[in-house]
């Protein structure tokens, strides 16, 4: 299981590179839209991209919608982890 702080990074990492995102403007309030200007079909290739990463299904369509910052995205990825 990783820390909070390791899995921020990691998501960090992995958006950046999926995204070719500067990783210092992903901050845990950058909105993933206007922010980082992420669009709707970049949602689904964050959700496939996380998915792979983590090693699980990402299936609450009605959380994942909700999720509107680097902030909240971090918060839904924290619940879904294993607890130890």
């Amino acid at each position: 299981m990783m820390s909070e702080e390791e899995l921020r990074q990691k998501v960090v990492e992995v958006l950046a590179e999926e995204f070719e995102l500067d990783p210092d403007i992903m901050t845990p309030d950058a909105t993933l839209y206007d922010d980082l200007g992420l669009d709707s079909l970049d949602a689904v290739d964050m959700v496939v991209v996380l998915e792979k990463t983590f090693k699980m299904k990402l299936t609450d369509e009605t959380a994942l919608r909700s999720i509107r910052t680097m902030e909240d995205l971090f918060q839904f990825l924290l619940k879904l982890q294993p607890r130890a």
